[in-house]
């Protein structure tokens, strides 16, 4: 059906945005057989890092006191400062009472213990197909870490056991602290040295090759400071030239890069201390056109870097944008990141994933960043429409599961 009307066409986008099942590119979520390695229900959504941090802006407490609370007395904590004595604004805040609302709950009645017990009245595996029912995500891009003793465990034995949640295999200790994940390799049969020798080298290609394999990786991904530089006189450049990237392209798989993250400025937040820093595009530029063969998927934390990622991208086919990460999944820099991706990018990227660690923050992530995103294609769609073009119905249904998962699926099978 071809659109003839201004009007028809804002309908048209709107409703396949907002039917479209998604492809979560990145996630910290888990299947139901990692336990409670999967965070969800309402105490873990309040004491979200990001909502941690809010509540530290206007309460005094010690920050030792607060971390030494059960979940439930956090929870309540950051209930009462954030929600009750004044009103939940920021995107974290709403975005809980998305979720409540999405579910069926009645926000007006602030009623946090009725919100408790209804979700509390849900299996595990219950409120995952709830969840991603409410969402309309079909899949879930998990971040593995064999490093992690508890997750290592799992899938050494019962391995992932649910479809629609997918694996990617995370070695940030092996580039950003190899020193101690020298002894970590060597405790588990690698021969691996400090120094790095080219036996080590290959050591390591052998663990990412069989960590890759267990759990049928779609890509090896770290998060990085700003401060990443390749190539540079480290043990972290090596490893990515000489151990990660061979492998990615024996295997075929991306290796992604979330960029930018400062951690720990203020070491008494714990996750929630973390910050941004601006990066350097020139590395991209290095690794996209040194190792053509090779391919990368980018997400970068400075808003700052936006523009010359999008840019860096019309120049590197084998570079795939994604997401709006971390601070900046606030909708006004949604809004201006998928705007400057359209235009300098076409339909080439993923203009987002919820990065979420806690199951039922899908609900919010994806619900928020639909509208935005439906908004700024109806602009660019009736910015055709003015030229005369008229698109189909179809044509915009092709397009939007593009964006939303085929894009990214696309990539991958290159």
């Amino acid at each position: 059906m071809q659109i003839t009307k201004v009007d028809q066409l804002r309908d048209v986008v709107q409703r396949q945005v907002r039917d479209v099942e998604i492809t979560d590119v990145h996630t910290h979520l888990y299947a139901e057989n990692f336990g409670d390695l999967l965070l969800w229900g309402v105490d873990e959504l309040l004491t979200y890092h990001y909502l941690i941090a809010e509540f530290f802006r206007y309460s005094d407490m010690e920050y030792e006191a607060f971390f030494q609370l059960t979940k439930k007395e956090q929870a309540d904590r950051i209930w009462q400062a954030l929600f009750v004595e004044r009103s939940p604004v920021s995107e974290a805040q709403r975005g809980v009472l998305t979720v409540f609302k999405e579910l069926g709950l009645d926000v007006s009645s602030r009623d946090l213990n009725a919100y408790r017990e209804y979700v509390g009245s849900f299996s595990t595996a219950e409120y995952i197909d709830r969840v991603l029912e409410v969402s309309r995500v079909k899949e879930v891009v998990m971040t593995n870490d064999p490093f992690d003793d508890q997750e290592r465990q799992i899938w050494e034995t019962a391995g992932n056991k649910d479809s629609r949640f997918k694996g990617v295999l995370r070695v940030d200790p092996l580039l950003n602290s190899y020193p101690e994940a020298c002894g970590t390799l060597q405790a588990w049969g690698y021969e691996v040295t400090p120094d790095l020798d080219t036996h080590s080298v290959r050591e390591i290609r052998r663990f990412l090759t069989e960590w890759a394999q267990r759990m049928d990786a779609l890509y090896l991904a770290v998060s990085l400071p700003p401060t990443f530089v390749v190539p540079e006189h480290s043990m972290r450049s090596r490893i990515v030239e000489e151990c990660v990237l061979p492998v990615c392209r024996e295997l075929n798989i991306p290796f992604a890069m979330m960029i930018g993250v400062k951690k720990r400025v203020n070491y008494k937040l714990e996750l929630a201390g973390d910050s941004v820093g601006k990066a350097d595009i020139r590395v991209l530029e290095y690794l996209c056109s040194t190792y053509p063969d090779n391919k990368f998927l980018v997400t970068m934390l400075a808003r700052e870097n936006q523009h010359e990622l999008a840019v860096t991208a019309r120049k590197f086919r084998n570079l795939f944008v994604f997401g709006c990460w971390w601070f900046l999944n606030n909708p006004s820099i949604i809004e201006e990141t998928t705007r400057v991706r359209l235009e300098l990018l076409g339909l080439s990227f993923a203009p987002q994933h919820s990065d979420a660690r806690v199951l039922d923050q899908l609900v919010y992530k994806w619900n928020h960043s639909r509208s935005i995103i439906a908004d700024v294609l109806t602009e660019k769609y009736t910015d055709l429409f003015q030229t005369g073009w008229r698109p189909t119905e179809a044509e915009i249904r092709r397009d939007v599961e593009a964006l939303f998962g085929g894009n990214f699926w696309t990539f991958l099978r290159k």
